[in-house]
């Protein structure tokens, strides 16, 4: 058993020792810097800065469902969770909003999840287009490749968003439409980006299935997977 942990621990170090090693020293401590500073600044002001922006939507018709954290509360929580980094120094998470209109407040809610849902795999989309073109310009794709490759990324959206698993809902709120009596609905997620990534590798590996076993194992290549 003592040997197993070892061996566990040996590989979890390697790991990360592979990850940060893309990273120069002066990055890896600015992060660091950058996270305790964002900590230190988010108790001292996020309070302030939610109850400002929580007066606002108040002003503009928004309230909680019973039950649910006051405004400020819910906003406090979604700056703290934007300012966390993993172990990497690497965004935590990702955030999206949806928002939505439905006769009925359970309905504007399925439907402004789905949407904050589509917000996020157009995120995760971009980032994997924005890594498909850098690999280009560092020759670890050719051009043709990465044509294809951002081909596929171009009609993985709704794969991506099919794949994407547990969000986290972090603001939830309503109002009702004074002409129709509608309940109008605003949603704000957060996704583990680890599960960002396995979705969007999910989804790429499933467009790609018709292509070269060569141009899959270079597209793991360049995405880290």
């Amino acid at each position: 058993m003592n040997v197993l942990k070892i061996l566990v621990a040996a590989v979890l170090l390697t790991l990360t020792s592979s990850v940060q090693a893309q990273l120069t020293k002066e990055q890896i401590n600015e992060r660091k810097e950058l996270k305790k500073a964002s900590k230190s600044e988010l108790n001292e002001k996020a309070s302030k800065v939610a109850r400002k922006e929580a007066k606002k939507l108040k002003k503009d018709g928004w309230l909680t469902s019973p039950g649910a954290l006051p405004i400020d509360k819910q906003l406090d929580k979604s700056y703290m969770m934007q300012m966390e980094y993993d172990e990497d120094m690497f965004p935590k998470y990702i955030m999206a909003e949806g928002m939505a209109i439905g006769e009925n407040y359970d309905g504007a809610k399925l439907q402004a999840i789905e949407l904050a849902k589509q917000n996020l795999a157009g995120q995760i989309q971009t980032e994997v287009t924005a890594l498909v073109e850098n690999s280009v310009d560092n020759a670890q794709l050719q051009a043709n490749e990465a044509a294809t490759v951002t081909k596929t990324i171009s009609a993985a959206k709704n794969l991506i968003s099919q794949q994407i698993g547990r969000t986290l809902p972090i603001v939830e709120l309503y109002r009702t439409v004074k002409k129709t009596g509608n309940k109008e609905v605003l949603v704000r997620l957060a996704y583990n980006s680890k599960m960002a990534k396995a979705a969007a590798k999910q989804a790429m590996r499933a467009g790609l299935e018709q292509e070269s076993d060569d141009l899959q194992k270079k597209l793991d290549e360049v995405m880290g997977w």
